[in-house]
C-alpha cells in the first residue's frame, strides 16, 4: 500500500516555497491602499484585488492536479471562464486573504499526502504536461510571479518603496 512521504526533500522544498511565496504575496497586498485595491492601469488589466483572487483560485486548481483529481470534461476556454468568474466573486481584501490562506494550506496538506510513486508521475492537463515536481512548486512560483505584478501596479501610482 502506498504511504505518504514523511520527509522527502522535494516535498519539503515545495512546502517551504509555497509558504514563503504566499507570505510575500500577502505582504505585498498589505501595502495596497484601500482606494487602490480595485485600480487597474487599463480596463483590460487586472487590479491588485483581482490578481490576489486569481492566486487563491489558481491554488485550488493546482491542488486538484497535485491531488490527482480528474479534469472536467469541458474545454480549456470553459475552464478559464469558470476561473475568471470565481475570481470576480472575490470582492474584498479580506475574502482574497482568506482564499489565499485556505488554498495555500490545502496545497500544503496535499503535498504532505504525496507518495513516492505520485512524485514520479508525469501529469497531463489541457494546458501543459509536466512532471509532478513542476506542479508541486507551481503554487509558490505562481504566487511569487503575481506578487511582482502587484509590485508593478504600486509603481504605476508612484509608490517606489521596496516593500520587502
Amino acid at each position: 500500500m502506498d504511504t505518504a512521504v514523511t520527509s522527502s526533500p522535494i516535498v519539503e522544498q515545495a512546502k517551504q516555497y509555497t509558504v514563503i511565496c504566499k507570505d510575500r504575496l500577502l505582504k505585498t497586498l498589505s501595502f495596497i491602499p484601500d482606494d487602490k485595491l480595485d485600480w487597474a492601469p487599463a480596463p483590460t488589466c487586472k487590479s491588485a484585488l483581482r490578481i490576489a483572487a486569481h492566486c487563491g483560485v489558481s491554488n485550488g486548481n493546482f491542488l486538484a492536479i497535485i491531488a490527482g483529481a480528474k479534469f472536467p470534461e469541458i474545454s480549456r476556454e470553459e475552464m478559464i471562464a469558470m476561473a475568471m468568474e470565481a475570481e470576480k466573486a472575490v470582492t474584498t481584501r479580506e475574502q482574497a486573504i482568506a482564499l489565499i490562506e485556505q488554498s495555500s494550506q490545502a496545497v500544503l496538506d496535499a503535498l504532505d499526502s504525496l507518495t513516492p510513486e505520485q512524485i514520479e508521475m508525469v501529469i497531463e492537463t489541457p494546458f501543459i504536461t509536466a512532471p509532478m515536481p513542476f506542479w508541486m512548486n507551481l503554487p509558490g512560483r505562481h504566487m511569487d510571479n503575481h506578487a511582482s505584478q502587484i509590485d508593478y501596479l504600486q509603481t504605476c501610482w508612484g509608490d517606489m518603496v521596496w516593500h520587502l
